[in-house]
């Protein structure tokens, strides 16, 4: 449903989405948006122990603020309630050298998708058997790569892989790999991240054969070792049936391999996607049910189909690093705008948008924000939080009820950004992209400086 459906535009008036309800203490924050930490004085917004118009007097805005003890409690949540599991950190939500470390001294995994996530990785120095590669289109220069340095995993997606595979371990050389899979699961997401659904890039279909002639050629290959089959469903799941589901179907599979081509394979892996809250309407769960329902259902099936339960697999990424980390804006103009039936709308822009965070342009994403300088008595007023972008749908939170008397210089706050929004951040209208900075017990450190104009035009070759 339009967000706009149901709105009422009574003549000087205007409301949001039947489920956005104007705050009762306009200067609170709703904590569990927010990364641990999180606290309000005087109107100031606090993370990791710093005031943010302290912390971006010296960074500058806009800034991306990331609370490290927020990241690491919430990585040891999952190694926990998973223990039994091995827990692979998705590098693609957000990776940095910093966070490559962090994700190793909290005793996680690491999965990469690409030559660069891989030699991010590497330069953190993390051990190159707990990392897992992923990508619908490895390159032979990126499969030669990844053996090399011993990667302990290489998920497999395609024939052409597994031929490109077939070539490099024909010189003797020998890989660990999984097959990744296509259950058919309609997952209840934002359909350009649903990934087990048939009609897309990702994976070997398993009710077309496609799977199980992948595994038969894996099996075949010489140098290599297959681990087992990998699924992953999308991304900002809620529920569990999407995975009861896609288990019943990768672990029919895995039953039939073992009665056709007799091998037991020993792993499996069911992907991660695991939602957070970005709003009030978000309702996650906490990595402890999560382990338990997973497990439960593997359990079951397996169970069921009379086969030994294999080790299982996660790879939590947004569910990690996404309430870690807020971004922090400052206010350039405020803007009435009267629409049809004279309700009025308010268009608050600030020094970013869509080059730092298209998620709500690129998925329909909603976020929510708050006033991060200063405490406010003002009446709230439906708004939206716009960037500076030549783009009409340069929009970064469509919804949000914000005092009535913010003005140019002040700071607003986004929750919930450490998932994608740096990793797809930018140059559109030639930005710069904006820093990562570290907050813990006071102290702030830059673990991704700002860009530069000299960054911004090295790679400009001139009139030549």
């Amino acid at each position: 449903m339009s967000h706009e459906a149901g709105w009422a535009h009574a003549p000087g008036a205007l409301r949001g989405p039947a489920w956005l309800q104007p705050p009762a203490d306009p200067n609170a924050l709703v904590q569990h948006l927010w990364s641990q930490t999180a606290h309000k004085v005087d109107g100031e917004l606090h993370v990791g122990g710093l005031a943010l118009p302290e912390l971006v007097a010296d960074v500058n805005t806009p800034a991306y603020v990331l609370d490290e003890d927020d990241f690491r409690s919430r990585a040891r949540a999952f190694r926990d309630a998973f223990a039994a599991y091995d827990v692979f950190y998705a590098g693609k939500a957000f990776l940095c050298t910093a966070v490559a470390r962090w994700v190793q001294e909290e005793g996680l995994c690491l999965d990469v998708c690409s030559n660069g996530e891989l030699t991010v990785a590497l330069r953190a120095g993390f051990d190159p058997a707990r990392i897992g590669y992923h990508g619908n289109n490895k390159t032979l220069m990126e499969l030669r790569r990844a053996v090399a340095a011993g990667v302990g995993r290489i998920v497999v997606d395609s024939f052409d892989e597994i031929e490109r595979l077939a070539s490099i371990t024909a010189d003797g050389l020998s890989t660990r790999v999984m097959v990744r899979v296509t259950a058919g699961v309609e997952a209840h997401t934002h359909e350009y991240i649903a990934t087990a659904h048939e009609d897309q890039k990702f994976g070997f279909s398993i009710s077309n054969g496609q799977a199980f002639e992948a595994v038969r050629r894996v099996l075949a290959t010489p140098g290599l070792e297959l681990l087992g089959l990998h699924s992953h469903i999308g991304s900002q799941i809620f529920d569990s049936s999407g995975f009861e589901v896609a288990a019943r179907r990768v672990l029919a599979l895995q039953a039939r391999v073992s009665d056709e081509l007799g091998v037991a394979l020993p792993e499996m892996d069911l992907g991660g996607g695991f939602g957070i809250a970005y709003t009030t309407q978000d309702d996650p769960s906490d990595p402890a049910q999560l382990a338990t329902e997973m497990s439960k259902i593997v359990e079951h099936e397996c169970r069921a189909l009379g086969i030994p339960e294999p080790r299982l697999s996660i790879e939590p990424g947004r569910a990690i690093v996404g309430p870690a980390m807020c971004t922090v804006y400052t206010v350039g103009t405020v803007k009435d705008v009267q629409l049809d039936g004279g309700a009025v709308r308010t268009y608050v822009s600030v020094d970013g948008g869509m080059s730092d965070n298209i998620r709500t342009a690129l998925y329909d994403a909603d976020y929510s924000c708050t006033l991060a300088s200063r405490d406010s008595a003002a009446p709230p007023v439906l708004s939206r939080v716009v960037g500076k972008h030549c783009e009409a749908g340069d929009i970064v939170v469509k919804d949000e009820f914000l005092p009535g008397d913010l003005r140019s210089g002040d700071l607003l706050a986004v929750p919930g950004t450490g998932a994608y929004c740096r990793s797809m951040a930018s140059n559109y209208n030639h930005a710069l992209r904006p820093p990562v900075v570290a907050v813990r017990d006071g102290v702030a450190r830059v673990v991704v400086r700002r860009e530069t104009e000299d960054d911004l035009l090295a790679t400009d070759m001139g009139d030549q």
